[in-house]
């Protein structure tokens, strides 16, 4: 019998046309205790995503078709909210960064892709979204004199 997900476990969509890259990144991930769907080409993850409710994107770079910077493009403009890493073996040679692809993390894959990984997905699913916007937030003047 399969033990219940902790209540913290999070909905992810998993991305990457390797399937055995998939398959392990998806039992470190499931091991954590988040709920994974898992697609294999770009455009397959965006439609998942449109459908879904998710609260994490995790795409690979490189794949046929649509490639991880080009989806993230896409999530971004339908969901700017939704925390999203980018893993590829390409990230050094090309000089993928955050900045660059709109990913929050960018990860190398390499021998510490999955400490990494686990790492950056906790971390990430712990931020909390703002529920307003930043500006419309203000501090009273007093308080920020006083502190100066």
């Amino acid at each position: 019998m399969k033990s219940p997900a902790p209540s913290n476990s999070s909905n992810i969509l998993l991305v990457d046309d390797n399937k055995l890259g998939l398959a392990a990144r998806k039992s470190v991930l499931e091991e954590q205790g988040h709920h994974i769907t898992t697609a294999t080409a770009g455009e397959e993850a965006f439609e998942l995503f449109r459908r879904g409710q998710f609260d994490l994107l995790i795409t690979d770079y490189k794949m046929p078709g649509m490639n991880g910077v080009e989806l993230i493009k896409k999530v971004r403009a339908h969901s700017p909210q939704v925390p999203v890493i980018l893993v590829s073996g390409y990230a050094e040679a090309l000089g993928l960064t955050e900045a660059s692809t709109g990913a929050d993390v960018v990860i190398p894959k390499s021998a510490n892709e999955v400490s990494h990984l686990v790492r950056s997905v906790g971390r990430l699913l712990r931020r909390k979204p703002a529920k307003k916007p930043v500006l419309s937030h203000h501090p009273p003047t007093k308080a920020r004199r006083a502190g100066a």
